[in-house]
């Protein structure tokens, strides 16, 4: 049986107060709603349906760049007129045949485990329904059951009696039939209820009515089951899934010096003896060598950095490749389209942009690298800059083999530095330097002897 997957986040998120649609907030810098793709498309659906309306273009461009092998079907829904409301703009493009499984938007942390036990509960034309017990129910739907314990309807918040609102065990809104059946049920719907709406969950009771088993499955975390309505419960959930991250990554043999205080927003591939210091922030695709050691407070994007690598305090790495052995930092800003070769030493305040830098060179103080190329064991001196922008194109400089440049040395792009050559401090390089000379440029130093300071007027 072929499984359809239906995402209902049409929500307006009133209480996030924000111009955003409320499914495009980040958590671990991915949209809310991204999360429940992701986790709807690791159980291999035949198709993915996202319901939207409140900022229904922005949320389709937003996701319009995600990978083709995770295709969604977009469906509006016009009016929000309840849950089943907007179960019902999908349910025409669902075969009879499917398996029907039912995720939202707005509760990015679902498991994909939970979901194939969610499933499996509904495997043979049964009826399966994700519920959890709460120590504080408060605002959910709650499960009624017979003595016997079969489920018989769910009942919400504000319709509820008295005795009603004391069951703890709530309703999660997940849920997976058969289509042919949810159809049937959904076409029946009505909104008599305090709300005016067409709630999802009165199809329980009409399946309980038919006879159908109605098998509940208990969420692995109740994390999984919450949902973002503010700031704060975004916060909350940004926490708990930075600790499942932390928990993953040291249970494979990462050191975190604090999990508390460690954020992943992407996948990290990493080695053995890997440590990382606090407030490190790894974001996009990163890959960690063996025996990589981040100093604290780093924030490093789509890189990779190789074997025995240390990253000192400070340092922001992006769309970098780094390798073995290589020193950075502290406060070392290495930036986009940058490639390090084995060790290499980039010393503090020092940026590096669009540039390569060949084994065993060192740019160690108060240096900016631009647009250029740098061989093997090159040694620039502190202060050096290399002047790659003429206010309207970027030039290259080409700085050879074995070079050694002086500090407070500016180079004007283009420009080469032949191999072996010298560059004398305080020199500002605007033609070719040639192989294995001194080259430098300076004015005649003088000293005047007759020369008296100046003095404040009284």
């Amino acid at each position: 049986m072929a499984l359809s997957i239906v995402i209902l986040a049409a929500g307006q998120g009133t209480r996030m107060r924000s111009a955003v649609p409320k499914v495009l907030h980040p958590l671990a810098g991915k949209s809310l709603l991204e999360h429940v793709i992701d986790a709807a498309a690791a159980l291999g659906a035949g198709q993915i349906q996202v319901v939207y309306g409140h900022g229904g273009e922005q949320v389709r461009r937003q996701l319009a760049a995600r990978p083709a092998e995770h295709p969604v079907t977009w469906v509006e829904q016009a009016q929000q007129w309840g849950t089943g409301h907007a179960l019902a703009q999908a349910l025409p493009g669902i075969a009879d045949t499917d398996r029907v499984l039912v995720l939202y938007g707005d509760v990015p942390l679902i498991g994909a485990d939970t979901l194939r036990r969610l499933l499996d509960a509904a495997a043979g034309g049964q009826f399966g329904l994700l519920t959890a017990e709460l120590a504080d129910p408060s605002g959910y739907g709650r499960i009624l059951r017979e003595s016997d314990g079969r489920v018989t309807g769910i009942v919400e918040q504000k319709d509820a009696r008295p005795e009603q609102l004391a069951i703890r065990e709530i309703n999660t809104g997940f849920m997976a039939a058969d289509a042919a059946a949810l159809k049937r049920w959904v076409a029946r719907l009505g909104n008599d209820n305090a709300q005016g709406e067409y709630y999802l969950t009165d199809v329980i009771a009409q399946a309980a009515a038919e006879g159908i088993a109605i098998n509940t499955v208990a969420p692995a975390e109740l994390f999984e089951i919450m949902g973002v309505n503010n700031r704060a419960q975004l916060a909350e959930l940004e926490r708990d899934y930075q600790c499942q991250q932390a928990q993953r990554l040291m249970h494979a043999g990462v050191t975190l010096r604090d999990p508390a205080r460690f954020d992943l927003r992407g996948r990290v591939e990493h080695g053995q003896d890997v440590s990382i210091d606090v407030n490190v922030i790894l974001e996009g695709e990163i890959t960690l060598g063996d025996r990589v050691s981040i100093g604290p407070g780093c924030v490093i994007r789509n890189a990779a950095i190789g074997d025995d690598t240390i990253i000192q305090a400070h340092c922001v790495i992006e769309d970098a490749i780094i390798g073995r052995n290589a020193r950075i930092g502290p406060f070392a800003r290495i930036r986009p389209e940058t490639q390090l070769a084995n060790d290499v030493r980039i010393g503090n305040f020092v940026e590096i942009k669009k540039s390569d830098i060949g084994a065993g060179s060192k740019v160690n103080h108060l240096s900016y690298i631009g647009d250029t190329t740098i061989g093997a064991r090159v040694n620039v001196g502190a202060g050096t800059i290399t002047c790659n922008y003429d206010g309207a194109n970027k030039h290259r400089t080409v700085i050879e083999d074995d070079v050694f440049i002086g500090s407070d040395t500016q180079l004007v792009a283009p420009v080469t530095v032949g191999a072996g050559a010298t560059l004398g401090a305080g020199t500002t390089l605007t033609r070719n330097a040639p192989a294995g000379a001194l080259t430098l440029s300076r004015s005649k130093q003088e000293t005047r002897s007759d020369w008296k300071r100046p003095v404040k007027k009284k």
